[in-house]
């Protein structure tokens, strides 16, 4: 079941310290995922292909209004996490609340971190923790013409 899938840190580090027991390459991914499109589910299912298990940190509320404005979210978080949840590909959805998900790449030690392919890599938030102890990290493909904030003024606009 979707919620099955949604952890809080506590819990996903231990799922993840038992996903590397085994061997198995986990991937870190992060997003407010407001308006879920396309292009999130290709940069999801992208990221999903480069190990066994996909971890997805969803914005929180308070921490996508930081990012984007007194406008958004669109959908609130716990929904969001459920929607992300609920793709095939994503093995494990957490929500968190701080401006980046420094904290959380830091706890969990992922083996690829994984970006949209709208960010550059030498951007990416967690980047150099990640190297620093021979990790992956990866802008993944970026798929023109889907963005959640280009949805939402569109909609807003009646377009």
């Amino acid at each position: 079941m979707t919620k099955d899938k949604i952890k809080n840190l506590k819990t996903l580090k231990s799922i993840v310290a038992a996903c590397k027991k085994r061997r198995e390459k986990v991937v870190f991914t992060n997003g407010c995922f407001d308006i879920l499109h396309l292009g999130h589910i290709k940069y999801l299912e992208q990221a999903s292909s480069l190990g066994k298990r996909l971890v997805v940190a969803v914005n929180s509320d308070a921490s996508e209004r930081l990012l984007k404005g007194s406008t958004r979210p669109i959908i609130p978080e716990k929904e969001r996490a459920a929607l992300v949840a609920a793709l095939e590909c994503v093995d494990y959805v957490t929500i968190f609340n701080q401006p980046t998900p420094l904290a959380l790449i830091k706890a969990l030690k992922p083996d690829i971190l994984v970006k949209g392919g709208d960010w550059q890599k030498a951007d990416i938030v967690g980047k150099d923790f990640v190297e620093s102890y021979g990790g992956k990290v990866v802008a993944a493909d970026f798929v023109k013409g889907f963005s959640s904030s280009s949805i939402i003024a569109g909609i807003r606009k009646g377009k």
